[in-house]
This record gives C-alpha cells, structure tokens and sequence, in this order.
C-alpha cells in the first residue's frame, strides 16, 4: 500500500551526500581545489545551524516492519513537518520553528518507579540498545484530522523488558521535559506542566505501541517530538507524548495533562471510535491532512486486530474520548 511515486529528477537517498559531510568545511574543501568556490556557500551554511551531525544518524534508514500496512499514502514529510501539535511550543499548529530551540543532545532517559533498578540513560545509548526498525502508521486526531507516518523505533514493550518491571506495576507512566526559557508555552501557567502521559501494561506491551525516534528515514525533526515519543495509532493523538525524558512504572493510573484540564472530553483510555461523538463534535469522519478527502473514521482507528482484545471485559470503564 505504501506506494511512494518518485519524479524523474530524484536521486535515491543512499547517493544523497550524508549531511555530517556537507557541513564539515575542511574535509569538504580538502577533497578538491574546485570546491574553493563553494566555500562561502558551506561557510554560511555553518553560520546558520549551531547543530552539530545527530550522532544516531548511521542508524537510518531503519528496514520496514511489513507486518503494519496502510490504506492510503504516507503524508507528505513537508506538510507533516509544517502541521503539528505541541503545545510546549504554542497552541498552534504551525510551531516547527519554534520547535527548533529544543536541544535535544545531550538527552538523559530516567526508568524508575516499580522497577528492578532504577536507572538513567542516554538517548544514543538507548537506541542501540534497542535496535530500529521502521513502521507505517495511520494517526487519527481528536480534532477529527488524520496523517499516515513512516516512524522508526522500536516497540514500547522493548523498553519494559530493559526495565524488568515488578508484578506489582500496572501501568507506565511518561514525562516530557520542562525548560520554560526553551519552550516558551509552559510558561502558561493554565497547563498542569509538565506533559505527562500513560499506559495501562497491557497497552504498553501490545506490540503495536511504538517509541519512535525518527521519521521518514531520518532522525525525528524536532516539532515531531525528538528524540523521542509515543506513537499508539489505535488512540487520539493527545495520548502520543511528546520529547520523553522519563518512564515510570508505577501502581496507580496516572492522569494524563489533557485529562488533568477537562476529563469529561479527554480520557485515559482514549481509544478512536466513531460511534462516540466528542462533546463538541463528531468523530465519523476525519479529513486527511494535505489532500482535503474525507474518509469514515474506523474503530480503533482501524487496528482493532491487534489491540481490541487488550479490553475485554472491561465494559464499565470509559475507553473513548
């Protein structure tokens, strides 16, 4: 189904020159004396980013996990990258430049709570711990818009077993990080900052949840939640946090920020349903960002083989938004 139409003039990306190269000035002009004239061209590229090369980047891209298929065309990285949610950097949805003042190395990991040994890792450490792959996923938003997405992860329940939770642990509690000098939108004292997150174990060890840490064959852009977040296509995408410094596993079912604000529209479980209206509107159907089609929104967002049966028997809990 993932059927990517290239034009005639596009080059494969293994001949792409890898982007720690281009940036490097003295290797670049050591390769060979007609490169002198491009060198007030790489000078200034070297003036604008104060980013050093992302040290993960050898790991993409990622080989593609078959198992998760679509039923419509991966969206298109630029208008993904310019339409996004994450109020830490403003309630609207054109914060990816705002996103950029996110430093997202050094990143510390922190894995605590009802665990063997609590413990702190970095990122790049993690990651190849962890070993990428790459996975097509639908996401449906509460908003009642939806984005296909080639994320690169690893399964959540990967992390669970790294952790080596006790059996007294119900559920994983996650946290994003708190700078208000960086991101300027938890200075808005209205938000119960910092962004918090959960899973009950049985969602965090079903294999569809997913920590990504790229998109689109690369390390994630920064307005997507680098270096790392929750991508749980089965559930509205308030429950996909965000730029995670933390893992918790713990007893008691955390509240999540969106359901701390107003619980009677946002809920813990927050699977996708279309038969159950949000309070202020509809969820039949969502509009696919980037093209202006309308599609019936499915149950679960159309995962239910892999997930419906995590909620059997559960009939008295509230397991839409």
């Amino acid at each position: 189904m993932n059927i990517i139409s290239r034009r005639g003039w596009e080059i494969p990306e293994r001949d792409v020159t890898p982007e720690s190269l281009f940036f490097n000035r003295r290797s670049f002009l050591a390769g060979s004396a007609s490169a002198l004239a491009l060198a007030p061209v790489v000078a200034s590229a070297q003036r604008v980013t104060d980013t050093p090369p992302d040290p993960s980047a050898d790991l993409y891209p990622a080989k593609r996990n078959e198992t998760f298929v679509l039923d419509r065309p991966i969206t298109d990285e630029k208008i993904n990258g310019a339409y996004n949610n994450f109020y830490e950097f403003g309630s609207q949805k054109t914060i990816a430049s705002s996103a950029q003042a996110l430093k997202v190395r050094p990143w510390t990991v922190k894995i605590d709570g009802l665990v063997e040994k609590p413990i702190e890792i970095g990122i790049d450490e993690l990651m190849r711990k962890m070993t990428l792959e790459e996975r097509a996923y639908r996401h449906r938003c509460v908003e009642a818009w939806s984005m296909a997405i080639a994320w690169t992860g690893f399964p959540v329940r990967k992390l669970v077993d790294f952790a080596k939770p006790l059996g007294s642990a119900k559920y994983l509690r996650m946290e994003t990080f708190m700078d208000p000098k960086v991101a300027f939108g938890q200075k808005q004292a209205w938000y119960p900052w910092p962004y918090i997150e959960g899973l009950s174990m049985a969602e965090a060890t079903n294999d569809l949840a997913f920590l990504a840490t790229g998109a689109y064959g690369h390390p994630m852009a920064k307005q997507h939640g680098a270096p790392l977040r929750l991508a749980v296509p089965w559930k509205y995408g308030f429950k996909s946090i965000k730029s995670i410094v933390r893992f918790s596993f713990v007893e008691q079912r955390p509240k999540g920020m969106w359901e701390s604000l107003q619980a009677s529209e946002y809920g813990f479980w927050a699977n996708v349903n279309p038969e159950v209206p949000h309070p202020r509107w509809s969820q039949a159907s969502e509009e696919i960002i980037g093209t202006g089609e309308r599609k019936p929104t499915l149950k679960f967002n159309g995962y239910g083989d892999f997930v419906a049966d995590i909620y059997k028997g559960m009939d008295s809990e509230r397991l839409w938004a």
